[in-house]
């Protein structure tokens, strides 16, 4: 959970009296939680005999798919002006701590709400682990539309007002969501055969019976700046079954949504700030896997990938999680060789 005296040293690290990123290191020792985000950007590492040498604009021609390019610039610690500064005053003491209380009132609205549901009843026991997922009756009926209505709540609490919604068609192909898997651009959250395994079955199971709570997955493996579109995982098409191609885009004016390059705290603590945020959904037609897809997962998650690039107008490209965790330690004033090592490893 963000804290307020995090969001406070990042409204003072925005509003610093010229702006510089040299004014937050000369801070007070108690926001030290903080100072490996507030490195000078591509500061050179002394313990190093290799220095970091490329550019930011290098970096950024290498790195594209994460590069922040809102007002707020490279790591959101980009210069900004004066306007800007009084903005972001205003909405810390105003947006920010309305927002957050907000937000946290619905949290215990809706763990009261699950709560009540699950008393006295016993959870789902598979592998040694429970869980309610697999919960019908009543009960599943409150829990999921509660569930919907207080994650719209949220939503609207972080300024997302309006949604967008875009239905595409191919042909005259017919949705029906009770009968296929959810895909929105899926995470394959731990790598790994059994994480494989679990995935594909708990997959299959939800597209055979109806029951059963459909999978969300994110397939890049992390998040972009949104103009992009990474390779995808394999895992979550190794079941052979359907699924729904969803594209989320988050257009801006001022400040970008999309988690690239920004660490979290700052991310959090910037999204609240802005008034109005923009979230745009657009629904693909269910894609049925060829036998030959159907063998090749790989092939499969190739070519939904394709299909997603080219109804959403985004750009392919070639990088992963790896790269982007690299391009986050240059910025941070690592070296490259020191980099590449933890990427070994």
């Amino acid at each position: 959970m963000v804290t307020v005296s995090a969001m406070a040293s990042e409204l003072n690290s925005l509003t610093g009296a010229n702006g510089t990123h040299e004014d937050t290191v000369s801070a007070s020792p108690e926001r030290g939680a903080t100072l490996k985000d507030e490195q000078p950007l591509l500061k050179s590492d002394p313990a190093s005999a290799s220095p970091t040498a490329e550019s930011i604009e290098e970096l950024e021609q290498k790195y594209a798919a994460y590069v922040r390019r809102d007002a707020y610039g490279t790591m959101g610690r980009g210069e900004i002006p004066a306007t800007e500064k009084v903005m972001l005053g205003i909405a810390a003491v105003t947006l920010v701590p309305i927002r957050l209380v907000f937000g946290m009132l619905i949290l215990v609205v809706y763990y009261l709400i699950c709560r009540i549901c699950t008393l006295f009843s016993a959870p789902h026991e598979e592998d040694g682990q429970e869980d309610y997922a697999h919960m019908g009756g009543w009960r599943r009926e409150v829990v999921v539309r509660c569930g919907r209505f207080c994650s719209r709540a949220m939503l609207f609490t972080f300024g997302f007002y309006w949604i967008k919604e875009t239905h595409r068609s191919i042909g005259n192909e017919c949705l029906n969501l009770h009968e296929i898997i959810l895909l929105v651009k899926q995470y394959q959250p731990n790598p790994g055969h059994i994480c494989h395994g679990v995935v594909t079955e708990r997959i299959q199971e939800a597209h055979e019976n109806k029951l059963c709570p459909m999978m969300l997955l994110f397939p890049e493996g992390t998040t972009t700046n949104g103009d992009y579109l990474l390779p995808f995982k394999s895992g979550a098409f190794l079941a052979k079954v359907p699924v729904l191609p969803v594209i989320l885009r988050y257009p801006y004016c001022r400040f970008s949504p999309a988690w690239d390059s920004i660490s979290g705290v700052r991310h959090v603590f910037l999204l609240l700030c802005q008034f109005v945020n923009h979230i745009e959904v657009i629904w693909l037609p269910v894609y049925y896997p060829s036998e030959q897809e159907k063998e090749d997962p790989k092939l499969y998650a190739n070519n939904v990938r394709k299909l997603m690039a080219t109804e959403g107008n985004l750009t392919l490209s070639d990088i992963g999680l790896a790269e982007k965790r690299i391009y986050h330690a240059v910025l941070n004033g690592n070296s490259l060789p020191r980099v590449l090592h933890q990427k070994d490893d």
